[in-house]
C-alpha cells in the first residue's frame, strides 16, 4: 500500500505538470503570417512559368511577377523561394492551404476569386482577347463562338467569362484543358484542332510575333486587375506588408520601370516581319546555332543574344553587305575585322567569333557597378553608336537628374545626341542615338522571341492533346 501510494502522488504531480504545460502553449499566440516568414529567413511564392511572369534569361530568373516578388522579399530581409505550377486551380489551392505564403501568378483578382482569396492592390491592368486564325471569322462578342470549337485553361478567368455567357447561351460549347499554358491553347488554334481560345493582352504583346498567323481583334474585357493572393483565412500581417510595398513601388516609379522592361520595347506588330523571323528561325538559324552555342562558351554571352544581335545585323545572311562595305553574319566592318584577327568576314564561324568578342570587349569597359540587364543593354548600345557617344548619353542623364546607370534612364537621352543644343555640349557631339534606342528594342524583341520560343519548344512538343 506504501508503494502504491508514493507512486500515485508521483502520477498526480506528473499529471498536474503536464496540465500546466498544456495551458501555457494552449495560452502561447499563434505566430503571425509575417513571423513566420521571418522566423524562416524566406518568403515562398508560388507562380507559373510564363514570359509575363517567370522565366530564365542570360542573367538568370526574371520576369515582372518575379522582380516584383524579389523587391518583396528583399525589403523583408528574406530570401525568395519559388514554387512552379501551370495548374491555376492548384495554384489557388496551394495558397489556401498554406504551401505558400503567396501566389504571384498573373491571377486576375475577380469577384467570384475575391470570395476565397485575398488580392492585394492591382500592379498591373490586361485586357482579355479572342485569339483566332487570320482565316477563321471575326467574332463581335463571346456568344459568337457558339458552333465553334474553343478551348481555354482549366480554372482560368477565361474559363469563367466563358461560363458566364453559357448562361445566356447554352449553345456556346468550350472545353477547359488542365494545366494548359497560353503557347499550347495558340498551337492549337494555329494546327486548326480548335478555332477560338482567350488570351491576356499582356501576353498576346509578346508572344504576338511567334504566331504570325494568330489575330486577337477583339476585347472581350478591359482593364482586368492583376495582383498576388493571399490566404484570406491568415492574419493579415503579411498582406498588408505587401500592399505597402506595392503602393510604394507604384508611387516611386518601380512598376512603371519593371513594365518597361519588360514591355517598352515590343513594338508595333508587322506581320511580314513575324513570318519573316518564324521561317528564318526554322530555315537559317539550325545552320549556325551550333556556332553561336561555341561563342557563348568563348565570350559568356548567352548564345540566344549573340543570335539575336546576328537576326538584327544580317537577318542570319552570311553574304549580307551593307552600303557602306560591312558584311556578314554580324556585319563587322574592316577596322573591327582587323581588331578581332578575323580574315573573312563572309565566314560564318569567323564573323560570330569576332562579333561576340567584340561585344564583349565593349562590354567589359561599361563601369562594373552597372547592373544587369542594363549593362548589357548599354554595351549593345554602344556596339552600336560608340562607346565614347553611350557615355555621353550618361553624362547627360546625369546631367538631367535621371540615373546614368539605368538603361531605361539612358535611353531617353540618346535621341538627344543628334540635336546641336545637347550635343554641342557633350565631348564627343553628335550621333544618331535614336538609332542605338532602336538597335537595342530590336535585339531585345529578337532574343525574347529566341528565349522564349525554346524555352516552351514551340516547334516540336508544345502541342497538347484535347480530350
Amino acid at each position: 500500500m506504501t508503494v502504491f501510494f508514493r507512486h500515485s502522488k508521483h502520477l498526480l504531480a506528473s499529471l498536474a505538470l503536464f496540465s500546466v504545460l498544456g495551458m501555457m502553449l494552449a495560452m502561447r499566440p499563434t505566430p503571425t503570417a509575417m513571423e513566420r516568414v521571418m522566423a524562416r529567413g524566406e518568403l515562398v511564392v508560388l507562380t507559373r512559368p510564363s514570359n509575363t511572369t517567370y522565366y530564365e534569361d542570360q542573367h538568370g530568373f526574371t520576369g515582372m511577377e518575379y522582380e516584383l516578388a524579389k523587391g518583396f522579399a528583399e525589403s523583408l530581409g528574406v530570401k525568395l523561394r519559388i514554387l512552379e505550377s501551370d495548374d491555376l486551380s492548384y495554384i489557388r489551392y496551394a495558397v489556401r492551404k498554406g504551401t505558400a505564403d503567396m501566389a504571384a501568378a498573373g491571377l486576375i483578382a475577380t469577384p467570384e476569386r475575391s470570395e476565397s482569396l485575398r488580392f492585394t492592390t492591382p500592379y498591373q491592368q490586361v485586357d482579355t482577347l479572342i485569339v483566332r486564325r487570320l482565316s477563321s471569322p471575326r467574332p463581335d462578342s463571346l456568344a459568337d463562338l457558339a458552333g465553334s470549337t474553343v478551348a481555354v485553361s482549366a480554372g482560368s478567368t477565361h474559363a469563367e467569362q466563358l461560363l458566364k455567357t453559357q448562361l445566356e447561351h447554352p449553345e456556346l460549347i468550350f472545353q477547359e484543358v488542365e494545366g494548359a499554358t497560353p503557347e499550347q491553347l495558340l498551337a492549337l488554334v494555329e494546327d486548326g484542332e480548335i478555332d477560338y481560345t482567350l488570351i491576356n493582352s499582356n501576353t498576346y504583346s509578346l508572344q504576338r510575333a511567334l504566331w504570325p498567323d494568330l489575330i486577337a481583334d477583339y476585347t472581350v474585357a478591359t482593364d482586368m486587375p492583376l495582383a498576388w493572393a493571399f490566404n484570406p483565412k491568415d492574419d493579415k500581417s503579411l498582406y498588408l506588408a505587401a500592399q505597402r510595398y506595392l503602393t510604394q513601388a507604384k508611387a516611386d516609379g518601380t512598376t512603371a520601370k519593371l513594365e518597361d522592361r519588360f514591355y517598352g520595347h515590343v513594338e508595333q506588330f508587322n506581320l511580314y516581319a513575324a513570318r519573316s523571323f518564324m521561317r528564318h528561325l526554322d530555315d537559317r538559324l539550325p545552320r549556325y546555332e551550333e556556332l553561336f552555342r561555341k561563342a557563348q562558351e568563348d565570350s559568356d554571352f548567352d548564345w540566344r543574344l549573340l543570335a539575336a544581335v546576328a537576326y538584327q545585323e544580317s537577318l542570319w545572311d552570311p553574304g549580307a553587305i551593307s552600303p557602306t562595305g560591312v558584311k556578314g553574319l554580324m556585319m563587322l566592318t574592316n577596322d573591327t575585322a582587323n581588331q578581332m584577327g578575323i580574315s573573312d568576314r563572309t565566314d560564318p564561324a569567323q564573323s560570330i567569333q569576332a562579333g561576340a568578342a567584340y561585344l564583349r570587349r565593349t562590354h567589359e569597359r561599361i563601369p562594373a557597378r552597372i547592373p544587369e540587364p542594363s549593362r548589357t543593354w548599354m554595351a549593345l548600345a554602344a556596339y552600336n553608336v560608340g562607346f565614347g557617344h553611350l557615355e555621353d548619353a550618361r553624362v547627360l542623364t546625369q546631367r538631367q537628374g535621371g540615373d546614368p546607370d539605368n538603361w531605361q534612364d539612358v535611353k531617353q537621352r540618346l535621341p538627344l545626341l543628334a540635336k546641336p543644343a545637347y550635343a554641342d555640349q557633350l565631348r564627343y557631339g553628335n550621333a544618331r542615338g535614336g538609332q542605338a534606342v532602336v538597335y537595342v528594342r530590336h535585339i531585345r524583341r529578337y532574343y525574347d522571341l529566341l528565349v522564349w520560343a525554346e524555352n516552351s519548344k514551340r516547334r516540336d512538343d508544345t502541342r497538347i492533346a484535347l480530350n
